[in-house]
């Protein structure tokens, strides 16, 4: 990933050399007042600023895959309200305090991997990861990262999405049907799951075996395409999984 440490203050840049130390690629920008400190900080892998930091923000934006901001939660929300484009896009923005206490996503946290990457910071600091995400708080299933670490990729709107994804965590009924792809994804799920799955969800092992009336929502892990019939009885309810070769 390339990332983006931000740091304002001087105790925040030398918690940033420590972040940049934790990831690989990652670069620490710093007010041109702490040059010094930065470079001290993040050998090789500190650069400068002048002027305003909301004026750096678009081109962070535009150009990493994630910022980790050294900087108050309310103030990084302002920094980059005006920049939010839409979660399949937008970078993961994740906040550290001061005292290396709380990482704490802030935004795209499945798709943009905001909750992963806190994750790892979070052990990296001895810190404590703030996940606000339900699926992420209650340890059950995130339907957008279903199988994510496999390779596999899903077909979805984002109103399906949403749909399916509050099935999950209000504990409605759910199908679960997996005719293809490695069946260890579940020990392989987005920051690890210990349990079991959830309660609420049902496995099968073919699609038509599913009576999609007694179901809030379908999640089908295939290869080939939905029959016309169910793909209609399912229209708004339903992800597709499609595992890669070997996945």
């Amino acid at each position: 990933m390339q990332v983006a440490v931000l740091a304002i203050t001087r105790h925040g840049v030398a918690l940033a050399g420590r972040i940049v130390a934790a990831l690989p690629g990652a670069r620490l920008f710093a007010p041109e007042k702490f040059r010094s400190e930065a470079e001290a900080a993040a050998p090789d892998a500190a650069q400068c600023y002048t002027g305003r930091v909301g004026d750096q923000m678009p081109a962070w934006f535009a150009a990493v895959d994630a910022i980790v901001a050294i900087v108050s939660l309310g103030a990084v929300v302002r920094l980059i309200a005006p920049h939010l484009g839409s979660k399949e896009s937008d970078p993961a923005v994740i906040v550290v305090d001061e005292a290396a206490q709380f990482v704490i996503p802030v935004l795209s946290g499945h798709l943009g991997g905001a909750n992963a990457l806190a994750g790892h910071l979070a052990g990296a600091l001895g810190a404590t990861p703030v996940l606000t995400t339900a699926s992420d708080a209650r340890q059950t299933l995130a339907v957008d990262l279903l199988g994510r670490e496999l390779g596999w990729v899903f077909e979805a709107t984002h109103a399906e999405l949403v749909r399916c994804s509050a099935a999950v965590v209000n504990d409605e009924a759910v199908a679960l049907v997996q005719e293809a792809g490695r069946r260890d994804w579940w020990a392989n799920h987005a920051n690890g799951r210990p349990g079991p799955l959830p309660a609420n969800l049902t496995l099968f092992e073919k699609l038509e075996d599913v009576d999609a009336d007694h179901f809030a929502a379908v999640l089908w892990i295939a290869m080939r395409a939905m029959p016309a019939e169910l793909a209609a009885r399912l229209a708004g309810r339903r992800i597709v999984y499609r595992p890669g070769s070997g996945t």
